[in-house]
């Protein structure tokens, strides 16, 4: 049985809480407007949703799909704002942020607040958040997390009625202005493979295709895919990572329909061979017919020990295609976003982007923790360990001892004759290699734009420079580039608690029309564990309330909460046999610090208001 406090029933449109929708600032200004600046009394009378984003955040690339259709079926009613508030260093760099909103194809206006100004107006603790305002100016819902397309559709239909009746909404044309388009072979690719031929196949990401150039890594010989969005026929939706197949195909992770497709170099055929075009969601099947398993943001593939093995980046695990046994399954991973080593099934990842197979371990670029990690077969199963990297919130550009290197924010991997392994450093602009002999970190090239992915070709290395838009050849040196070293935290202010007991909520409330499912049990989780975990002498694991008390640790003064909450609703019509279903969820790091006059209580807010904010 659940004990949780029951999500109180939804306020009608003309009672909820009236909270004055704070100015939009930032330092980066705006993109997307033709130019013009925006303030909240040019969006008056529309409903407006602010996206607070950062394009490192695989979670906040969902929320932008998921608004797509939200964004077109009410384009004269409702403005989406993205507010771009970076985690990285290299997201502060307004050049940066302008690649990402063509990379991810962001068509709406975007404010760039590399100072996270308007984060803080908005108190927000969470990537990605969403923040209704209504026609006159006032916050009316908060969501963070993925899930909630549906929420923000009924609560847009009711601003629409109940401010069409006061006369307080303006339809119209809205702020966005598109820029105009690039040309040019490729457009932020993502991988690259060395096909038998000799030429070399990419996926052409932001374009939806694949292309093969030749040998030289500039010749177009062909392009594979409509070019448009889409999973029917040859279509692709920025597909990412390549592997070679023993038959001669190639496996593609088609990230943002959620699949694997096969490419036959031979025929020009595409199959698709996993996924179903949905996105997995807790509680969906992780093993079975691959063509009836939902998957998440496959960002990279490689064939290992007879298997593909596939970086899941949407819920932070490795899972595995056996093409002769038509299946899927997971291999590593709870879906605990984070850093931990030991056993496949128990440990954790963050955002693994990038995979290479090297004999007996398989390498993998876990991006969001910046760290280089890799699997190993032991006496009872698959074995997690990390090379360099120590969690989500330490990163920089720092050679050396594997210790205590940085890297910041890695896409891509690869194996080197001698054993090492090269690391495409993305968000450093870098290739860096790390040594297992040695234990040493060093920096093979500097000055490449966003590196994803690099494959060797003979004795050179052809590296994806992926915001320059090409493939960049270089002669594998035979020394390092020195670099000056530089370490840094995330952005992000600590939360300040007080000593003692802390009182954790997890804010939510059903959307309207919705009640929590509980015809099969609890309908919520929460799950609670730190960095280091001697922050908590109570209250760390799992249960079903959407509270719980948690007891810090007099002698540790400082770290990270790491939350994980879910809640399914339905809709509460008696007359309906089958009800529609939908999941919330979100994952939370909280950085925190300990000091005598802090909150004793820390809401985080999964969808709705919080009543005691």
């Amino acid at each position: 049985m659940n004990d949780a406090a029951p999500a109180p029933t939804p306020a009608p449109a003309s009672r909820r809480a009236r909270v004055r929708a704070p100015e939009l600032i930032g330092k980066g200004g705006w993109l997307n407007t033709g130019g013009k600046d925006l303030s909240l009394a040019d969006l008056r009378g529309r409903i407006a949703i602010l996206d607070f984003w950062t394009f490192c955040c695989i979670n906040c690339l969902h929320v932008l799909d998921e608004l797509r259709e939200l964004e077109e079926k009410h384009r004269d009613t409702v403005v989406i704002i993205g507010v771009h508030s970076p985690k990285f260093v290299h997201e502060a760099e307004h050049a940066a942020v302008v690649d990402a909103v063509e990379r991810y194809q962001v068509h709406h206006p975007v404010l760039d607040d590399p100072e996270l100004a308007t984060w803080k107006q908005y108190a927000v603790r969470a990537w990605p958040t969403l923040v209704v305002i209504d026609p006159e100016g006032y916050i009316v819902a908060q969501h963070a997390g993925e899930g909630h397309a549906h929420a923000l559709a009924r609560l847009v239909e009711e601003l629409e009625a109940e401010h069409e009746a006061k006369g307080t909404l303006r339809r119209g044309d809205g702020p966005y202005v598109a820029p105009e388009p690039v040309a040019g072979a490729l457009r932020f690719p993502g991988k690259a493979l060395l096909l038998p031929s000799g030429n070399l196949l990419v996926s052409d990401s932001t374009r939806h295709q694949l292309v093969e150039l030749a040998a030289d890594g500039e010749s177009v010989v062909r392009r594979i895919g409509s070019g448009e969005r889409g999973f029917a026929g040859d279509s692709f939706s920025e597909p990412q990572g390549l592997a070679l197949l023993p038959d001669g195909r190639v496996v593609v992770a088609d990230t943002v329909n959620h699949a694997l497709r096969t490419y036959d170099p031979a025929t020009g055929h595409v199959e698709t061979v996993a996924g179903t075009g949905r996105q997995w969601w807790q509680g969906a099947p992780t093993s079975g017919p691959a063509l009836e398993a939902d998957l998440s943001s496959p960002w990279d593939v490689a064939w290992w020990q007879g298997r593909v093995w596939i970086a899941m980046a949407g819920v932070h695990q490795l899972w595995t295609w056996d093409p002769e046994a038509g299946t899927v399954e997971v291999a590593a991973g709870t879906t605990n976003e984070g850093l931990l080593d030991g056993p496949a099934a128990e440990a954790w990842f963050a955002q693994p982007s990038g995979l290479a197979a090297a004999g007996d371990r398989l390498w993998i670029a876990d991006s969001e923790t910046s760290a280089l990690r890799y699997v190993e077969a032991g006496d009872e199963g698959y074995v997690i360990k990390s090379a360099v990297g120590t969690g989500l919130f330490d990163f920089g550009h720092r050679d050396g001892d594997a210790a205590q290197a940085l890297l910041q924010h890695p896409l891509g991997v690869t194996a080197l004759p001698d054993g090492s392994v090269a690391v495409c450093d993305t968000y450093n602009h870098a290739l860096r290699r790390y040594d297992p002999a040695s234990g040493q970190v060093s920096t093979l090239a500097t000055d490449l734009r966003e590196p994803s992915d690099a494959v060797l070709v003979g004795e050179d290395i052809v590296v994806v420079e992926s915001a320059r838009h090409r493939l960049t050849r270089l002669r594998l040196p035979e020394e390092a580039v020195r670099v000056d070293a530089v370490a840094h935290r995330t952005q992000r202010a600590a939360t300040e608690v007080a000593p003692g007991t802390l009182r954790l909520d997890i804010v939510f409330q059903a959307p309207s029309g919705q009640k929590l499912d509980t015809r099969y049990g609890p309908s919520t989780r929460l799950l609670v564990s730190s960095t280091p975990p001697e922050l908590l002498a109570d209250g760390e694991g799992a249960g079903t309330d959407l509270f719980r008390e948690l007891a810090l640790n007099p002698d540790v003064t400082e770290g990270v909460l790491h939350v994980s909450a879910m809640a399914a609703s339905c809709d509460d019509d008696p007359a309906n046999e089958y009800p529609a279903c939908h999941v919330h969820q979100q994952d939370w790091g909280v950085p925190v610090r300990v000091t005598a006059d802090g909150a004793s209580r820390l809401p985080l807010v999964l969808a709705g208001m919080d009543a005691e904010g």
